[in-house]
C-alpha cells in the first residue's frame, strides 16, 4: 500500500461529532469532495483554521459558503516572527498554491508595523458571524528559535485580545512551550472558550487546563505507540472537555500514520479515545458533539 494512497473509509460513527481542527485548503480534494468523505461516516461539521492572512480568507470564504463548515482565523505563531524579520527566526511552514505543494520563499523584513497590519486584518475578518474562532495562534519553541519568539508572544496577547472583543474561541497552537502559554494565559487573561489544539501536554498539564477550564483537542497522535504521556493525559482530562480533530492532512492515525490525513478519519481516533477513557463509542461522540458545539458557539 502506498504511503501517498488515501486510507480506506472507516466504519461510520452512530453519532455525528465535528472535527474541530482540520486544513481543508492543504488537501488533495475538492471542499465538496472533503465534506461529502466526512458526512458518509458521520463527521457532519468542520472547524477550517487559517494560519495567514491568505488562509483565513479562505477559510471565511469557505466557511461562508458551506453551513457545515465553521472558520477560524489567525497568524500561526511560527508566521508571526516571518512577518517582523523576514524568515530569520522562523521557519517554512507547508502551504498550499496551484494545487500542490509550496512553501512560503524569503520575504523581506517588515517590521512591528507590518505584524500590527496583519493583526488589524485577523481582527476585521474575527468580526465575521461565521468564523467562530481565533487561531490558531499561541507559542511554538519548536520550529522558531530565540530571535523570533518576542514577536511571536505580542502576536499571541493580540490574538487573546481579539477572541475576547469578538467573543469568539481562543485556538492555541502550543508546541514545545507549555508553561509560556499557560503563563501568558493567566496573565492576559484567557477569553471564555480557549482550545488546546492537538493538545500535547501531560497529564498534570491537562489537570491544570481542566481547572481553568480550557478544551484540550486531541489528535490523530493520540494513537501512536510512543505517545503513553498524551494517552495519560487523555485518560484525566474531563470528558465535558474533550474534542476531536484531525490537523489533517498531519496526524493521520494509527495504523494509516505516513498516510494522508483527512476529515473522515476522525471515526478512528475517536474510537481509539473512547478505549483510553473507557466510554463506549456513542457515549464519548454525545460529548465531543456537544462540546466542540459550546466551545464554537455554533
Amino acid at each position: 500500500m502506498s504511503r501517498s494512497e488515501a486510507p480506506p473509509l472507516p466504519e461510520p460513527l452512530r453519532v455525528p461529532v465535528a472535527d474541530s481542527h482540520t486544513h481543508l485548503d492543504m488537501q488533495d480534494a475538492t471542499v465538496e469532495e472533503s465534506l461529502a468523505r466526512a458526512a458518509a461516516v458521520n463527521v457532519t461539521t468542520v472547524i477550517q483554521v487559517g494560519c495567514d492572512i491568505a488562509g483565513s480568507r479562505w477559510a471565511a470564504e469557505t466557511a461562508a459558503a458551506h453551513p457545515n463548515v465553521h472558520a477560524a482565523v489567525a497568524l500561526h505563531p511560527n508566521e508571526a516572527p516571518r512577518i517582523v524579520h523576514g524568515d530569520r527566526g522562523g521557519a517554512s511552514q507547508p502551504s498550499r498554491s496551484g494545487g500542490g505543494w509550496s512553501r512560503h520563499g524569503a520575504r523581506e523584513a517588515g517590521g512591528t508595523a507590518a505584524l500590527h497590519e496583519a493583526l488589524a486584518e485577523i481582527d476585521a475578518l474575527a468580526a465575521l458571524d461565521h468564523v467562530r474562532g481565533v487561531g490558531e495562534t499561541g507559542l511554538d519553541c519548536f520550529r522558531t528559535g530565540p530571535e523570533g519568539m518576542a514577536a511571536q508572544e505580542e502576536s499571541f496577547r493580540a490574538h487573546i485580545e481579539i477572541a475576547k472583543r469578538h467573543g469568539k474561541a481562543l485556538v492555541i497552537h502550543d508546541r514545545e512551550a507549555h508553561a509560556d502559554v499557560l503563563r501568558i494565559l493567566a496573565d492576559a487573561g484567557a477569553p471564555e472558550r480557549t482550545v488546546f489544539h492537538c493538545y500535547s501536554g501531560d497529564a498534570e498539564m491537562a489537570r491544570t487546563c481542566a481547572d481553568a477550564g480550557y478544551f484540550m483537542s486531541f489528535a490523530g497522535n493520540v494513537t501512536f505507540k510512543n505517545a503513553q504521556p498524551l494517552r495519560d493525559a487523555l485518560a484525566v482530562a474531563p470528558t465535558e472537555l474533550i474534542l476531536v480533530e484531525t490537523d489533517a492532512p498531519f496526524l493521520t492515525p494509527a495504523p494509516y500514520r505516513g498516510r494522508p490525513n483527512a476529515p473522515y478519519l476522525i471515526p478512528v481516533t475517536l474510537r481509539a479515545m473512547a478505549e483510553v477513557k473507557g466510554l463506549d463509542e456513542d457515549t464519548l461522540a454525545e460529548a465531543v458533539a456537544d462540546n466542540t458545539a459550546r466551545a464554537f458557539d455554533y
